[in-house]
């Protein structure tokens, strides 16, 4: 048997994982790295179509990353026998998480209300691009066709540029963290009810929830957020300046910071200036006090700036290439990157999760499994003989 635990904090919850592409994994991955049992379930090599962009390439880093510290069972859910199989795993599970199209779950009889009559504790987590219900929500949904619809490519980019997608997949791994928390939060509410219930998430509310200030500027204040490049679009002096030799950020908003800046750079007289007597006049007057910084900025490297400006306690920052980013030595001391022996041999190394815990921390005891890997001892696990899963292995339902 291979039922290691990355962590004792999630031990005794089983996860079944249907999931597949981006925002799923991330949600199970989070479960599974505080130590939940996590079977990912996907079909036999050969049954769905496109299976080459989720589920071929298992050594590829970015399957590595969304799918370490699970086991991997193999399962044709078309196949009665499939189902059977699955059926029995629910009984005695915690959680389902799936992301297909809500009509799907249905025409497969494993529903909410189909796994609720054989485990009333079960928490069924659906994952979708638009929502369960609704006008769109049989449509599919990729992160970018939601990073427009859900404002974020309006606002990114530069002034005038027209709409850019952000460079990383913002509604999708949005989505898998909202997912994971009402996950944890139905558990939570299980111990008291002893009762499962059914979470959904959505690519299109998540991306919506990440507008947060922008989206509420809007809603509360009739502002309408636009593109503004790498200026904050409400502090200032906040955004990316060049020194020297290279570019870096500065976050001097409010007033506390403004003052610290001013005399940090030398400039105290600043402190005076009708133009910059409060937050909204600095950005009012953005160009002119950009002018007046840049002048001065340019005038020594990065690195100057940066230790000069973080000494006075003003937020001040370089920007990073990634190779970059993995040699500064605070992200090598919080232990952002970890490399642990790959089953094929060799080594993977992966992202670690961003929040620690002191008594009962994540952790990554396995890279991604292999495709069905585990089925055999899954199977034996659920109380099927080796007569039993040899007809299974036979009839394709795994």
């Amino acid at each position: 048997m291979s039922s290691i635990h990355a962590s004792t904090a999630l031990k005794r919850f089983r996860v079944l994982d249907l999931s597949r592409v981006r925002a799923g994994p991330t949600c199970v991955r989070t479960l599974a790295d505080f130590g939940a049992d996590v079977i990912r379930i996907e079909p036999p090599p050969g049954i769905d179509p496109n299976e080459a962009m989720f589920a071929a390439d298992r050594w590829s880093g970015d399957f590595q990353n969304l799918n370490r510290n699970k086991r991997s069972l193999t399962l044709n859910l078309k196949k009665p026998e499939g189902r059977e199989v699955f059926l029995r795993l629910v009984a005695t599970a915690d959680v389902v998480v799936e992301n297909w199209r809500p009509d799907v779950k249905t025409r497969l009889g494993i529903d909410y209300e189909s796994l609720k009559s054989i485990n009333p504790r079960i928490i069924l987590a659906s994952i979708s691009g638009f929502g369960q219900t609704g006008p769109y929500a049989k449509r599919p949904g990729f992160d970018q066709i939601v990073q427009g619809m859900g404002g974020l490519m309006s606002v990114t980019g530069l002034p005038g540029q027209g709409p850019v997608r952000a460079g990383l997949a913002v509604a999708d791994s949005s989505t898998g963290l909202y997912a994971a928390l009402g996950i944890l939060t139905a558990l939570l509410e299980r111990e008291q009810s002893g009762e499962g219930q059914w979470v959904h998430a959505s690519l299109l509310h998540s991306q919506i929830a990440m507008m947060d200030f922008q989206a509420a500027r809007y809603l509360n204040d009739g502002d309408i957020p636009v593109q503004a490049g790498n200026d904050h679009p409400t502090s200032s002096p906040m955004g990316l300046f060049d020194a020297a030799d290279g570019k870096f950020n500065l976050g001097a908003s409010g007033e506390g910071n403004w003052q610290r800046f001013c005399k940090a750079i030398g400039q105290d007289e600043w402190l005076n200036d009708p133009d910059f007597g409060d937050e909204k006049l600095r950005v009012r007057n953005r160009p002119r006090l950009t002018a007046m910084i840049q002048k001065i900025f340019s005038t020594q490297p990065v690195a100057h700036w940066v230790a000069l400006l973080n000494e006075a306690g003003v937020p001040a920052g370089p920007v990073y290439t990634v190779p970059q980013m993995f040699e500064d030595p605070q992200i090598n001391h919080l232990g952002v990157a970890r490399t642990v022996p790959a089953w094929q041999g060799g080594e993977r190394s992966f992202i670690t999760q961003p929040v620690t815990l002191s008594r009962t921390p994540a952790d990554i005891a396995r890279t991604a499994p292999g495709w069905g890997e585990h089925t055999d001892e899954v199977l034996l696990e659920a109380g099927y003989d080796t007569a039993a899963i040899a007809r299974l292995h036979e009839t394709g339902a795994v």
